[in-house]
């Protein structure tokens, strides 16, 4: 399967805002944003202009980063945010964050979505008592996500755990520390989702 290797930090300098791709460092001093605060290359520190196209193009890039998807990955989930009732635009971001991966890291068991994409390929999380290992998968209101027994003491996931206490956990998951488990207690709303994002931009960039 294709993936990103490059420097992720430059991706949060292109789009000149903290996507939290590298875990705790995001938060220190250390971060790129906060050390070089414009977009990477030798024109980065320019004053470019920005058609109509640019601007949504950039916002896609940027929600599209932010989850760790690539084009086609995200391409299909909004196609299947089309087939929803209701707007185009919230559906696709509700989807987004049905993912696997992004409850992993919502519950505070992954530092970042790549650790948290990483946990669930390696059979780390187990969903209703059973493992999944995609990514992918939309968990539904009640779905209870576990980590799994013996992986419960893995550093990372403790590492994780205490970051979380900083970050927080959204209101439609419920986490339990005891049991490093959490529990879908409804599915998000867009007031939920509270990442500076623009979703029209990205409804009118694909319908085009």
């Amino acid at each position: 399967m294709a993936r990103y290797s490059g420097s992720v930090c430059r991706l949060c300098r292109r789009e000149n805002l903290k996507l939290f791709l590298k875990g705790e460092r995001c938060y220190t001093d250390k971060c790129a944003i906060e050390r070089r605060n414009y977009p990477p290359g030798q024109h980065g520190q320019g004053r470019p202009k920005f058609s109509e196209y640019s601007v949504q193009l950039r916002e896609k890039q940027k929600v599209k980063r932010m989850y760790g998807l690539l084009e086609k990955q995200f391409r299909r989930t909004f196609e299947l945010a089309e087939r929803v009732k209701g707007i185009t635009g919230e559906a696709l971001l509700v989807l987004l964050e049905r993912r696997l991966d992004n409850v992993t890291y919502r519950l505070g068991f992954a530092s970042s979505r790549a650790d948290a994409r990483m946990l669930v390929r390696h059979g780390h999380i187990v969903v209703n008592g059973k493992r999944v290992t995609i990514p992918s998968y939309f968990v539904r209101p009640g779905d209870v996500v576990t980590v799994k027994d013996q992986s419960r003491k893995l550093d990372r996931v403790v590492a994780a755990l205490e970051g979380a206490q900083r970050r927080g956990v959204p209101e439609w998951v419920e986490l339990d520390r005891e049991s490093v488990s959490g529990k879908i207690k409804y599915l998000p709303a867009r007031g939920d989702i509270t990442a500076p994002i623009n979703e029209k931009l990205i409804v009118e960039l694909y319908s085009k």
